[in-house]
């Protein structure tokens, strides 16, 4: 994987983690975080740059998702329950 690749997908993965920890579901939060670790280490040893790209771009339109999700999920407020921070 080339440097720059292996960079996008490294502040990718990053960007994922962090707008999943704003989902103010705990339920939601811990699932999303999970999918995103498990797709990550799943696909870590992954060699043809064609699949490589088809993934970032996959991931890319994961992380709008998860984004639009988030700022729904804000929109409407819920009980706190004992899990959550």
């Amino acid at each position: 994987m080339a440097a720059s690749v292996r960079s996008q997908v490294i502040s990718l993965y990053r960007m994922m983690l962090t707008e999943s920890k704003k989902f103010p579901s705990y339920n939601y939060r811990t699932y999303a975080l999970r999918r995103v670790r498990d797709a990550f280490r799943a696909n870590g040893t992954l060699e043809d740059p064609r699949a490589v790209e088809r993934l970032v771009v996959e991931g890319q339109q994961t992380l709008a998702l998860i984004k639009r999700q988030v700022s729904i999920g804000s929109m409407y407020a819920t009980q706190k329950s004992v899990v959550d921070d």
